[in-house]
């Protein structure tokens, strides 16, 4: 069995499937990864509609969950194989798969975060160690417990000549600040498609606006815009985490309706771009003014309004995406997972505690062994 090969598994708050890759870490005290394979699976209708359910309060929930956290194992494992066939590798060359689970609940200010997922179906399935539940100890700690992957960016993204600032966009956004000096800073700085996402599936029948060209036929309102960005979230100091406990359906309709008329539905989706892109580049103002260049991960990067709406916001910065650097923008919280499970094995803390506020350096996730 070779040494460093992880494979990492990432299912995000976007609910659109499952992304796993398998990763080479070699030599073991390189910061540096090859991915040599990777793979997506979409979640079939019936278990995206199940997923966004559980989001809340329902009959019969822990045997909904149960059984919901089956089929997710199913997929998961389902995702290692496929990227094990593009990377030509059996099972047994990897020591074990980052698997992180689907978020439900993330309520750090209650002491709780929950990631639905069955660990040991997927070693079963998979015939692979499973690293999985990286939240918990550091929320338990005091921190957040999001976002884990700012280690993972300054490992892979950290330049000592350059000021970078690294942008997730998936269901929820978040920052990892890269200065030279090597402090590492960062936090969920609101929603990232989890709105617009919601607004396309009611007016549009689908689960996402494809490159942003709904959002690009209408125009921003700016009173909705400022209701908008008048949640205390957005102006609340860092370590800060959220979810769709928080920036769901009914947090918008209630904003929609405070802010009165907002012209068409594809002028509410021009504004929700709009508030992500805000939101985010008022974070990095905010917290990064000495940043030069932005790179971009996450289902976010290929939506072209938002990419255009951040350029604008973040002039004369540099804006880009990961894949600029050759690490495609679908893989890199996957590829963050499986750095997570080796960490894990090698017995080295994952967290952050300057961006989880935690009270130390932990040890992230529990092990379930082939």
């Amino acid at each position: 069995m070779d040494g460093e090969l992880f494979a990492g598994v990432m299912s995000g708050t976007s609910l659109d499937g499952v992304d796993a890759v398998v990763a080479d870490f070699t030599p073991a005290d390189s910061a540096a990864c090859r991915t040599l394979g990777a793979a997506h699976v979409a979640y079939p209708t019936m278990l995206r509609d199940e997923l966004l359910a559980l989001q809340l309060p329902g009959s019969n929930e822990l045997a909904r969950a149960g059984a919901a956290a089956n089929m997710l194992a199913e997929l998961y494992a389902e995702a290692i194989a496929k990227a094990l066939d593009a990377a030509g590798l059996a099972a047994e060359r990897i020591r074990a798969a980052g698997v992180h689970g689907q978020t439900l609940r993330h309520r750090p200010d209650r002491g709780f975060t929950f990631q639905l997922n069955n660990p040991a179906r997927v070693v079963e399935r998979s015939g692979i160690a499973v690293v999985a539940d990286f939240r918990s100890r550091d929320v338990a700690a005091g921190g957040q417990g999001a976002p884990l992957v700012p280690a993972f960016h300054a490992a892979l993204f950290g330049r000592a000549e350059r000021h970078r600032v690294i942008v997730n966009v998936g269901g929820i956004a978040n920052i990892t600040d890269l200065p030279p000096d090597g402090t590492i800073r960062g936090f969920d700085t609101g929603p990232g498609n989890v709105l617009s996402d919601f607004w396309c599936a009611r007016n549009r029948g689908t689960t996402f606006d494809a490159e942003g060209a709904w959002a690009a036929t209408g125009k921003v309102d700016a009173v909705l815009l400022d209701v908008l960005l008048d949640d205390p979230y957005f102006a609340a100091p860092a370590p800060k985490s959220t979810h769709r406990d928080k920036f769901n359906l009914a947090w918008l309709e209630e904003r929609l309706a405070r802010a009165g008329s907002h012209g068409e539905a594809e002028d509410v989706q021009a504004t929700l771009v709009a508030l992500t892109a805000r939101s985010i580049a008022d974070a990095i103002r905010a917290t990064a003014p000495g940043a030069d260049e932005i790179l971009v991960c996450g289902g976010g990067a290929n939506n072209h309004a938002l990419m255009r709406e951040l350029a604008q916001e973040l002039a004369p910065r540099r804006v880009a995406t990961t894949a600029d650097e050759g690490v495609p923008v679908e893989q890199v919280e996957a590829l963050a997972f499986a750095w997570l499970a080796r960490e894990a094995l090698a017995g080295r803390p994952g967290n952050l505690p300057a961006v989880t506020g935690a009270k130390g350096p932990r040890v992230l996730g529990a092990i379930y062994p082939r």
